[in-house]
């Protein structure tokens, strides 16, 4: 008896967990919006520009910062003029 109430106490809490959240960060975005509210936040990942999101976050608590997972595409890095 007591190994089954050991294991319905062990087994329980993992199948009422919560589950996760998905990605926040819309990664085809170089920019995103973080808002800030009493009863919490969010994170808005759909612009293109600084100046697009600031417009956005003007007047309100918020900020605009660069995304971590933005993702560069087919872009090459610039190239580098030296002196050979």
């Amino acid at each position: 008896m007591r190994v089954l109430a050991c294991t319905i106490l062990t087994i329980g809490p993992m199948l009422v967990a919560a589950p996760a959240h998905a990605q926040t960060y819309d990664p085809n975005f170089p920019v995103c919006l973080q808002t800030y509210a009493i009863g919490g936040g969010s994170i808005d990942c759909s612009f293109t520009s600084l100046a697009q999101c600031a417009g956005s976050a003007s007047g309100r608590a918020a900020q605009c910062l660069n995304n971590p997972y933005f993702a560069h595409g087919d872009r090459k890095p610039p190239r580098q003029r030296g002196v050979y």
